[in-house]
């Protein structure tokens, strides 16, 4: 489990453009794109541990922030750095872009958020949030609010538009508040992950949690909703060394996913292809068969633990976060030659 003490910033060394075929999976036959895909790697950047990324959904740029403190765009078409720029001397350990408004927003282990118009780098807005580290921050898809979650154990809720004001908390979760995200399904509703063993769905309007889903035996590190036709779904990492897969309407789990030998780290469900990625402290990235839970390939690139995934609709690219550094593969038909669809950046997190 990682330290929080600050480490000095290393250069961040250029990016290697590198393609490595690899052979991948078979899938149902009903799905269009071709029963077999490569898995290329496409660009290597080696730097100082990433601890969040994200995409922008118009301009190929992936957000990340690192360990020390420092936030950088780069364009991934261009393999460039558009801009970077010091945020804190503690690590940012989640950062996003709101493209409504053309900002980025931060949250930091000196507890605050922060607030910067990514084109002018303009401070907009900088304020205590929580009481000790942030360590995660997602933005809702339509309305101006902003969710943090905190080694405090609270989740708060922002408005941007009521000039950042504190308008709900909720509290349950009894240890380190990990990850919170949106639900596709109903956007009124989301889940958060906690050291505390569970994973708890909270409605917006009301600060206790809807229910509980209770099943790992360690702290849940990590999750990741997608959508089964209506139905909304869940996978979450844990210390236990397993992700699980959970059904949000019957309350339960419909699968373990054992293989990882260390702590799950990150989890991500790709918006464009039937697969399920996870992450661990082991260095690996499994990639599952979403629809039979089945182990399709590992990938390991040599740069220690795994710490996160960003993907995009429309895209076939998965960017992974590492302590050395950040991978970006992309799936393609061996038949074909044309790309599937999205872009996963690395986020990386710190425990205890």
């Amino acid at each position: 489990m990682e330290m929080h003490a600050h480490k000095p910033q290393k250069p961040l060394q250029s990016f290697l453009f590198h393609c490595q075929a690899l052979r991948f999976c078979s899938f149902p036959s009903s799905l269009k794109w071709a029963p077999v895909l490569d898995i290329e790697k496409e660009l290597v950047q080696h730097s100082e541990r990433v601890k969040s990324v994200d995409l922008h959904p118009k301009e190929p740029w992936i957000l990340a922030s690192l360990y020390s403190g420092t936030l950088c765009i780069w364009n991934y078409h261009s393999q460039e750095l558009v801009k970077s720029f010091k945020v804190a001397e503690s690590p940012v350990r989640s950062a996003k872009f709101i493209p409504r408004k053309q900002w980025i927003v931060t949250g930091a282990d000196d507890k605050f958020i922060r607030v910067f118009d990514y084109d002018t780098m303009e401070k907009i807005a900088e304020f205590e949030a929580h009481t000790d580290f942030i360590r995660s921050v997602a933005v809702h898809p339509t309305l101006p609010y902003l969710l943090s979650a905190s080694d405090d154990m609270v989740i708060k809720l922002w408005d941007w538009e009521k000039a950042w004001e504190c308008t709900q908390m909720f509290k349950g979760h009894a240890h380190y508040v990990m990850q919170v995200a949106f639900s596709p399904k109903d956007t009124n509703t989301f889940a958060s992950a906690s050291l505390d063993g569970t994973i708890k769905v909270w409605n917006l309007s009301s600060s206790d949690p809807e229910f509980t889903l209770d099943g790992h035996s360690k702290g849940v590190n990590c999750i990741d909703y997608f959508m089964r036709g209506s139905k909304p779904y869940l996978v979450s990492g844990s210390d236990d060394h397993t992700a699980k897969v959970w059904d949000c309407e019957a309350k339960s789990c419909v699968q373990t996913l054992e293989g990882h030998t260390n702590n799950v780290s990150a989890v991500c469900v790709h918006p464009e292809l039937p697969i399920i990625i996870t992450g661990s402290e082991d260095g690996n990235v499994h990639i599952w068969d979403e629809a039979t839970y089945r182990l399709e390939n590992t990938l390991n690139y040599g740069l220690e633990r795994v710490w996160g995934f960003g993907c995009m609709k429309g895209s076939n690219r998965v960017v992974i976060g590492y302590d050395k550094g950040t991978v970006m593969v992309k799936f393609v038909s061996p038949h074909s030659g044309v790309s599937m669809g999205s872009l996963v950046k690395e986020k990386e997190k710190k425990k205890f």
